[in-house]
């Protein structure tokens, strides 16, 4: 066998894992896993950060569509003639002439 087909053949075999010198691949196989395992943890937060993110926005939409809706009903509450309608229904009628002013003075 060919040097290079015998190279590829121990490192199918995984004999690399077993020879004499496998205590520094195996330090150095733990410590390439133990990054793999923090990035896919990060990248889970992130991801599980945007869908918070997402679902944040969503509620943030609904309730200024509810706070137009509620300043919309105010504002038609608040208008003249719906007051005016309101009164008439309570038996309430505006006044004919305008309200006079009273004015108090003290003497000492």
């Amino acid at each position: 066998m060919s040097k290079v087909k015998k190279g590829l053949y121990d490192f199918l075999r995984g004999s690399f894992l077993t020879d004499d010198a496998a205590f520094n691949n195996w330090r150095i196989i733990i410590f390439v896993v133990m990054l793999l395992l923090i990035m896919i943890t990060s990248a889970h937060k992130a991801e599980r950060k945007v869908i918070q993110i997402s679902i944040l926005n969503k509620q943030k939409r609904e309730l200024r569509a509810v706070y137009v809706d509620t300043g919309t009903i105010l504002m038609r509450m608040k208008m003249e003639s719906s007051i005016r309608e309101k009164a008439k229904a309570r038996g309430l009628e505006p006044l004919k002439a305008p309200p006079k002013k009273i004015k108090v003075t003290i003497k000492d």
